[in-house]
């Protein structure tokens, strides 16, 4: 049916058909395992099955046999949390579940279509990745005689997950798709019922301890709210991705007949139709989680319930962020975060260009990501000595500071644009000539 109604002249190809449809039906999943297999209800056990059930079906939906792939890396890196020691399972347990996404994301790349693989099997191996990895280190963390900071010790996990409560993290049904990743013991509290209880925040008003503690906070605003970013998102991406490709800022006519200030503007606005599709696929991802109960953060000054807890990102913070930091910071920040917990914080030696060479390995294999983050390094080393440097003589008024603003919004967009180019060109070739 899908087939039928996807043609080769749609705009919507059918990988994204099938995603969408995959999400909407998760949605609705969401709303029956909040209701129904609410933790007043039924056991963890269950709960741990159903998600887990639920998550592979959408998976062999989309994915078909390729969806073993996250058995196998799950089970891989069980075997070694399993068999190796304390001290070096952490380390074991990295390699080998990096490696092998390494390995299947070389495989759909140079066995399969260069760039054109309809169904991408490796999306949910990267949040796997993510998963994975943050647990082992909070095992270590958990089980280690090193002193940890008081948030870490919040993520601490002091006992081996059993082997369904470790798939059940890592492939349930919320997240199976489109992530996002979580912390191990956040989706316990989750599943436990345990997550509206006072926790670690930092932005609670204690309300907790008043009236709210005593009831479960709704997430119908907080899904309605998500769901109309949705649409939004989509209509824009739909309407702009044709008219402002990105690949027309290397066509040799354009470029030669179009002067560079005009270039540059092209730029923004190509990199701003762009990014709606993320906005769309990550905002969708965290409303169903919020609509299963999973993302309660504690309540707003105004005693509004807070669904951010694994939000992705901050769209206004994005779209008008003044520094190379601030757009980063906002941006995919659950993977930001994981690259700040497992190799910024951790590597010794160097940990800007450590993070941003995980963050390009992770991502794939196409040498456009390691162009990107590559320059990422510089620009990220740019924008500290700006802000060190210039922003003092700024700050001396109001005025001064706003036009600092001003300034610093338009040059970050620029720089973001021309650093994200090559991770959308993907090959050699197009990102050294947009370069040129």
């Amino acid at each position: 049916i899908l087939t039928k109604l996807v043609d080769s002249k749609s705009m919507l190809p059918i990988n994204l058909v099938n995603f969408v449809a995959c999400q909407l039906f998760a949605l609705l999943m969401a709303v029956w395992f909040r209701i129904y297999l609410h933790p007043s209800k039924t056991s963890p056990f269950i709960r741990h099955v159903v998600a887990t059930l639920l998550g592979f079906y959408l998976a062999l939906f989309c994915f078909g046999w390729y969806s073993l792939h996250f058995l196998v890396q799950s089970g891989l890196s069980y075997g070694v949390m399993v068999f190796a020691g304390l001290e070096h399972m952490h380390k074991y347990c990295f390699i080998v579940t990096l490696g092998y996404l390494i390995l299947c994301q070389i495989t759909r790349v140079y066995v399969f279509d260069y760039g054109m693989y309809s169904a991408d099997f490796t999306g949910p191996m990267m949040v796997i990745t993510q998963k994975i990895t943050s647990m082992v280190f909070e095992i270590h963390d958990g089980k280690s005689s090193v002193k940890v900071s008081v948030f870490k010790v919040c993520l601490c996990i002091f006992r081996m997950p059993s082997l369904l409560e470790y798939l059940s993290y890592n492939c349930n049904f919320m997240g199976i798709l489109a992530g996002p990743t979580c912390s191990y013991n956040d989706y316990m509290a989750f599943i436990e019922g345990t997550c509206y209880q006072p926790r670690h925040q930092e932005n609670a008003n204690g309300k907790e301890n008043g009236k709210h503690k005593q009831s479960e906070p709704s997430p119908k605003n907080g899904v309605i709210s998500k769901l109309c970013t949705c649409a939004i998102s989509l209509f824009i991406y739909l309407s702009l991705c044709k008219l402002l490709p990105v690949e027309h800022s290397i066509d040799d006519d354009f470029v030669n007949s179009t002067p560079f200030h005009l270039q540059i503007v092209y730029l923004y606005l190509a990199m701003l139709a762009l990014r709606p599709k993320y906005y769309f696929v990550w905002t969708l991802a965290d409303a169903i989680n919020n609509a299963a109960g999973f993302g309660f953060n504690g309540y707003n000054l105004d005693g509004s319930p807070r669904w951010d807890l694994i939000s992705n990102l901050r769209i206004l913070d994005i779209e008008f962020a003044t520094s190379f930091k601030m757009f980063l910071d906002n941006w995919n920040i659950q993977t930001a975060l994981w690259l700040k917990r497992v190799c910024y914080e951790r590597c010794p030696i160097n940990p800007t260009a450590a993070t941003f060479l995980l963050s390009a390995m992770w991502h794939g294999v196409y040498p456009g990501y390691y162009l990107t983050f590559l320059t990422g390094i510089a620009m990220t080393m740019a924008a500290r000595a700006v802000r060190h440097n210039i922003r003092p003589y700024f700050m001396v008024s109001h005025s001064y500071k706003c036009i600092y603003d001003v300034i610093t919004w338009a040059w970050t967009q620029v720089a973001i644009s021309y650093t994200v180019v090559p991770f959308v060109l993907l090959a050699v070739g197009p990102s050294l000539k947009f370069y040129r």
